[in-house]
C-alpha cells in the first residue's frame, strides 16, 4: 500500500490534458491563454476584479474591524540593512526597470497578489527575465528582511516550484524564478515603504515604517512538498505546521475536540455543500479575500490548559518564523495578548494518514493550513504532499494598512486611503497586454463559485461567494493611475485550484 505522502503514483504524463495544454508555452503565453479562456475569466478574473475595486476593510469576524488593536512603534525591524540592500538594488536597475519596479506605497497593487501559476498581472520585476546581478540584488532585499529560517523557507518554496515544473514538463511556467518583485515607496528610515514577492505558491507582503514591520498576507505552499530527486533532493516543507497541528488536536480533551472539529471529512461526508471551493479548497483567506467575513469557529483557546496553550503558541511560531528576531518576538507577544479571544477549528480526520484543514483565528492573526488535491499532479483527492498555508492580519492590518493610516494621521495630519486605485485586469505596467483570442483547453475546469454555508464560515457573500465589504473609519482609498496587469496564477484546464 502506498504512503499517503507519496506523490509518485500521481505523476502526470504528456497526455494529461492539463500538461498537454501547457506544453510549449512560456509564462506569458500561459497567462494570456488563461486570461482569454472564458472559464477562468468568468469564474476568477472578473470576480477578482470586482473585489479588487472595493475599498480595503480587512478580514473581520463580524463585518466591522475592531478599533485600537494596532499601534505605531518600533518592533526591531532590521530597517538599515533592508534600506542598504534596497539602495543597492536601485543602483542596479535601468530607467525602464526602475519604472517597473517602483510603485507608490499607497498603490492598490498590493492587493493584486495571487498564488497561482498564471502570469497575467504584470508589475514589478520578473525574476526569470532579469540579469543575474539584478536578481541577486532582489534576493538580498528579501534576505535582509527575513529571518535566516524564513529566507531559506522562501527559497525552498521557489526550488520546489522548479521541481514541480520538471515533473510537469514545463519549467518556463513553473520555475525557480517564476516570481515578481515590487518595491512600494522609497526605502526610508522615517517614511513608509515596503516590498512584495508574488508567484506560484509564494506571496510575501512586507511593509516598513521606521523600525516596525508587518509581513502579511503571507502565502506559502508546495506541490509536492518535498523533492526526492535532482539538485533539490531532500528539500521538504511544512512538517512543523502539519505535525504541530495534528499534535494539538490530539492533545485536546474529547469535549474540546468535539468543539474544534467542524466536519470529519475534507471532501464529501459531513462537509456541507459549498464549503469546499474548487480553487481555494478549504481556505477562506486566499487571494482577493482581503475583506472577507470569517466568523470564529471551533473551540476557544480561553479554555486551554497551560500545556495546550504552549502547543498552540509553538504552532503559531512555525508560521511567523519568516519574520526577523525583533518583529517575530513582537508578533508572538501580540498573539499572546489575544489568546483569550483566539479560536481553533479543524476539518478532516486526526489519523496519521488523514488529510485535514485547520484555522487559528484571533483579532490579530488568522492562520490556515490545508491539504489540497492535485493541480499538476493527478491525485483527485486532497493529499499530504500538497500543502497550502496562509497568514493574515485581520481587522485592517494586512499590508500594514492600519499602521499606514495611523502614520499619515499622526505625522501628516491628513487622511490617507492606501490600496484603492489600480488598473483593470488585462493591463500591463508601461505597455498594454497582448490579449489572445479565447482558447478552450482540452480539459476545461469545473470551478465552482465559493458558497460556504453559515455553519462553515458565517459569511455575507456576493454572487461569487466572496464576502461583501463593510465600510468603516479606515477604509483606505488612494487614486493611483498606473496601468498594471498582474499575475493570476490559476490552473487552467484542470480543477481551477489556487496554487
Amino acid at each position: 500500500m502506498k504512503k499517503s505522502e507519496d506523490f509518485r503514483p500521481f505523476l502526470p504524463t504528456m497526455e494529461t490534458p492539463r500538461i498537454a495544454a501547457m506544453h510549449g508555452r512560456d509564462a506569458h503565453q500561459h497567462g494570456a491563454a488563461g486570461l482569454a479562456n472564458p472559464m477562468p475569466r468568468d469564474l476568477l478574473f472578473n470576480p477578482w476584479e470586482i473585489l479588487y475595486r472595493q475599498p480595503f476593510v480587512g478580514i473581520t469576524a463580524e463585518g466591522k474591524p475592531i478599533p485600537g488593536l494596532f499601534s505605531l512603534g518600533p518592533n526591531g525591524a532590521p530597517t538599515e540593512a533592508m534600506i542598504a540592500a534596497s539602495t543597492r538594488l536601485l543602483a542596479e536597475v535601468s530607467a525602464e526597470e526602475r519604472a517597473a519596479l517602483l510603485l507608490p506605497v499607497e498603490a492598490r497593487e498590493w492587493r493584486r497578489w495571487n498564488n497561482t501559476e498564471m502570469y497575467t498581472y504584470k508589475y514589478g520585476l520578473r525574476l526569470d527575465e532579469i540579469r543575474l546581478p539584478l536578481r541577486d540584488a532582489v534576493l538580498a532585499v528579501v534576505r535582509e528582511s527575513l529571518s535566516a529560517k524564513g529566507y531559506d523557507k522562501t527559497r525552498d518554496v521557489m526550488r520546489l516550484n522548479h521541481f514541480l515544473g520538471e515533473l510537469a514538463f514545463n519549467t518556463k511556467v513553473l520555475g525557480e524564478w517564476s516570481y515578481n518583485f515590487t518595491l512600494f515607496g522609497a526605502p526610508s528610515l522615517s517614511e513608509p515603504w515596503g516590498w512584495q514577492l508574488t508567484g506560484h505558491h509564494l506571496v510575501l507582503n512586507c511593509l516598513v515604517i521606521g523600525h516596525q514591520m508587518v509581513l502579511s498576507p503571507a502565502f506559502m505552499g508546495a506541490e509536492p512538498n518535498y523533492a526526492d530527486t535532482g539538485p533539490f533532493a531532500g528539500t521538504r516543507l511544512f512538517q512543523d505546521e502539519e505535525h504541530g497541528g495534528l499534535a494539538l488536536i490530539r492533545a485536546m480533551s474529547a469535549g474540546q475536540r468535539d468543539e474544534a472539529i467542524l466536519h470529519h471529512a475534507t471532501v464529501g461526508g459531513d462537509l456541507p455543500a459549498g464549503r469546499r471551493h474548487r480553487a481555494d479548497q478549504l481556505h477562506l483567506g486566499g487571494a482577493f479575500q482581503d475583506n472577507r467575513l470569517v466568523a470564529y469557529e471551533g473551540t476557544s483557546v480561553a479554555g486551554f490548559s497551560a500545556p495546550q496553550r504552549k502547543q498552540l503558541l509553538d504552532l503559531v511560531k512555525a508560521y511567523v518564523e519568516p519574520l526577523p528576531e525583533g518583529p517575530q518576538k513582537a508578533r508572538m507577544e501580540e498573539v499572546e495578548r489575544h489568546l483569550a479571544g483566539t479560536h481553533f477549528c479543524w476539518i478532516g480526520g486526526t489519523g496519521e494518514d488523514d488529510t485535514f484543514y485547520y484555522r487559528i483565528q484571533s483579532p490579530v492573526v488568522m492562520i490556515e493550513f490545508d491539504h489540497h488535491s492535485g493541480v499538476f499532479l493527478t491525485n483527485p483527492l486532497p493529499a499530504k504532499f500538497h500543502i497550502h498555508t496562509i497568514v493574515r492580519t485581520p481587522n485592517g492590518n494586512d499590508y500594514g494598512m492600519d499602521l499606514l493610516r495611523l502614520h499619515y494621521a499622526q505625522d501628516h495630519h491628513q487622511e490617507s486611503k492606501p490600496g484603492q486605485a489600480g488598473a483593470p485586469i488585462g493591463h500591463k505596467h508601461e505597455q498594454p497586454e497582448q490579449h489572445q483570442q479565447p482558447e478552450q483547453h482540452e480539459h476545461p475546469e469545473q470551478h465552482e463559485p465559493h458558497k460556504p454555508t453559515d455553519a462553515a464560515a458565517g459569511q455575507h457573500q456576493n454572487d461569487h461567494g466572496h464576502s461583501h465589504p463593510h465600510e468603516h473609519g479606515h477604509s483606505h482609498g488612494h487614486d493611483h493611475d498606473h496601468d498594471h496587469g498582474h499575475s493570476h496564477d490559476h490552473d487552467h484546464g484542470h480543477d481551477h485550484k489556487h496554487d
